[in-house]
């Protein structure tokens, strides 16, 4: 009896230990949802002092030091949920894009390499590499990872970024052609360049 009693007590305490983790996570999240990031913050860093192993709370407490751009920050988040999970794409892709923002686009690429590499078929790795390109003036590096991004997934953003390199290289025709697809998926920016630049 005090054998089955010890362990009902060991299985107890892990169960309440378990959901805690997931209440704070999860209070984490909703408070992510209604834009209270500082909350949110809290609480993923309340989910981490009793679980140091959770890569999604250091992930989704990045993100939410990226919405209130403490970007240095974000990244030394992604970087240790990489470190507990080398293999998970998305802190790769998160990592790069707060570089991005950073200006560090030759890293941002790095890391959206290796995002590619675990998962070939994620469109936000190539979008997202493709914006670092952009900015790098690779024009052309850009336009075709915002290809690839479409075939994946077609979205606005990567029709009107494509549009964007296709202008700089002065292809305005296939530019003009992104844009009027981009603005069919509602992209204000790219109906404001078919008006103003395609006939």
């Amino acid at each position: 009896m005090k054998k089955l009693l010890i362990v009902f007590i060991f299985f107890f305490s892990y169960t309440t230990y378990s959901q805690t983790v997931e209440e704070y996570y999860n209070n984490g999240f909703e408070k992510m949802k209604n834009g209270n990031y500082e909350g949110a913050i809290a609480d993923y860093t309340k989910a981490i002092e009793l679980d140091p192993n959770y890569a999604d709370a250091y992930i989704n407490r990045g993100i939410a030091k990226n919405k209130l751009e403490n970007h240095s920050g974000a990244i030394t988040d992604f970087t240790k949920a990489i470190e507990l999970d080398p293999n998970y794409t998305y802190p790769y892709i998160t990592r790069g894009w707060s570089k991005n923002i950073l200006k560090d686009y030759y890293s941002a690429i790095a890391d959206f390499n290796k995002a590619i590499e675990l998962n070939p078929n994620d469109d936000d790795a190539y979008y997202n590499r493709g914006r670092s390109k952009h900015s790098l003036k690779d024009h052309s590096g850009a336009i075709a990872d915002y290809t690839k991004a479409i075939e994946l997934n077609p979205s606005s953003h990567s029709y009107n970024n494509r549009g964007d390199a296709r202008e700089e290289l002065g292809d305005l025709d296939d530019a003009c052609s992104d844009w009027r697809k981009a603005a069919n998926f509602g992209h204000t920016n790219a109906k404001k360049r078919v008006a103003n630049q395609c006939n």
